[in-house]
């Protein structure tokens, strides 16, 4: 009887999964909740909402079309403005700025144009893992009160690229 009622509501929610924004995984390998990061200013989420990546590859790449707005010297982080106006932090492991830029190389700086896909960066991950570092490497949106809302993908293995959050205005 009410069958155009679900047709409607089921066009009503296809469409609201495509809008907004989606930002994909910018290394290979598994998608957590912040929930999984030690480190309580990124598990709590204290500079924005996101999710963190357990790396099964040494290599970032653009999660999106942007900018680069900062490239720590320490290469261990990257951050990026998007297209669409979203603030990325990729901070690979925690406390890896203590290594000073060993074992990362840097493939972009400062005010580079990117497009998804574009490699950012490379780490040398067994080097890093030995030296006693927790790789789980948080990819962060800093503005997140810029966002209605902000749907993250996690517990699942991730391609550079693949889906990890849709971020709705």
């Amino acid at each position: 009887m009410f069958g155009f009622l679900k047709k409607n509501d089921k066009a009503e929610k296809t469409a609201a999964v495509e809008t907004g924004e989606v930002i994909g995984a910018p290394i290979k390998g598994t998608a957590v909740p912040s929930s999984e990061i030690s480190d309580p200013t990124f598990r709590e989420e204290m500079l924005g909402k996101g999710m963190a990546i357990r790396p099964a590859e040494g290599k970032v790449y653009a999660p999106a079309d942007g900018r680069i707005e900062v490239m720590i010297e320490s290469m261990h982080a990257v951050s990026m403005v998007s297209d669409g106006g979203a603030e990325i932090l990729i901070h690979i492991g925690l406390d890896t700025v203590a290594l000073k830029g060993k074992h990362f190389t840097g493939h972009v700086k400062e005010g580079d144009r990117v497009k998804k896909g574009d490699l950012l960066l490379e780490f040398d991950q067994k080097a890093i893992e030995a030296a006693g570092y927790d790789m789980i490497s948080p990819v962060i949106i800093c503005n997140s009160d810029d966002y209605r809302e902000i749907t993250r993908y996690t517990g699942q293995e991730v391609q550079p690229g693949d889906p990890v959050m849709r971020l709705e205005k």
